[in-house]
């Protein structure tokens, strides 16, 4: 799985860290989410699927790999 983030998009909602911190995180200066880990491990798919399905910007997308 890879993470594509449209950081454009984001609305910096915080709702994709609050599901998946370890692979998402926000900047101090904006609230803007930043990837942590753009090919999570298998582990995480989960909740990084969920982070996507609530993104209110849909800012992430998410591709098979």
């Amino acid at each position: 799985m890879r993470i594509e983030f449209d950081e454009p998009r984001c609305v910096a909602a915080g709702q994709c860290v609050m599901v998946a911190p370890d692979v998402f995180d926000q900047r101090d200066e904006d609230g803007v989410a930043i990837v942590l880990e753009p090919h999570p491990g298998p582990e995480h798919h989960d909740e990084v699927r969920e982070a996507a399905a609530i993104c209110p910007a849909a800012a992430i997308r998410l591709v098979q790999e």
